[in-house]
């Protein structure tokens, strides 16, 4: 994560979480096939005790109404299942200690830190090729955080809206996709 790329920033940050989806199942027309038939009922409260932080709304919409699926054949996004909490929580910490040796070597005018870290990074989601997309959590306010994106290629980025935004962003060609492949509007369950 040695080479800074820059900062992308959406037209206009979203900031509810039932239009960020919207936006994706837009962007992403066959997402809303994948809609669970009721809303998932993941334990929040265990997820975010485990975790030590409480989680943005719009990620945690995602995964009350989708199973975990991928983007373009590249992109893994998903939660736990129901009942599943701990040992996705378990799981998170073994890619946390990845990304905390990536911090530590890297050498950023501003130092990275994981997560449990203040302002650490911790991941929402990742790529078949090794590329991490974390959550930057400065500001405090889960529903302020922003998106750090870090490419196996080391190359780093900023994306100054939401997770939800980023990908319907990501897919719909508003983003650039520095360091990474340009991701087709498929999805599949996984």
């Amino acid at each position: 994560m040695d080479d800074f790329a820059g900062t992308q920033a959406p037209v206009r940050r979203m900031t509810d979480p039932i239009e960020m989806v919207g936006e994706l199942e837009s962007a992403v027309p066959g997402l809303a096939e994948l809609r669970l038939p009721k809303p998932s009922s993941i334990s929040r409260q265990v997820v975010e005790a485990d975790l030590g932080v409480a989680l943005p709304a719009d990620s945690r919409l995602l995964c009350e109404l989708y199973p975990p699926f991928v983007l373009g054949d590249f992109l893994g996004v998903g939660g736990p299942d129901p009942g599943g909490e701990h040992s996705w929580v378990q799981g998170t910490r073994e890619t946390l200690e990845t990304i905390a040796e990536w911090c530590e070597e890297a050498e950023p005018a501003v130092p990275l830190h994981a997560h449990p870290a203040p302002g650490g990074l911790p991941p929402w989601a990742d790529s078949n090729r090794g590329d991490f997309f974390l959550w930057t959590t400065n500001p405090a306010r889960p529903q302020d955080w922003t998106v750090t994106v870090a490419s196996r290629s080391s190359a780093r980025w900023h994306y100054t809206g939401g997770a939800v935004q980023f990908l319907a962003d990501l897919v719909s060609g508003a983003v650039e996709p520095w360091a990474l492949p340009t991701i087709r509007p498929s999805v599949v369950a996984w």
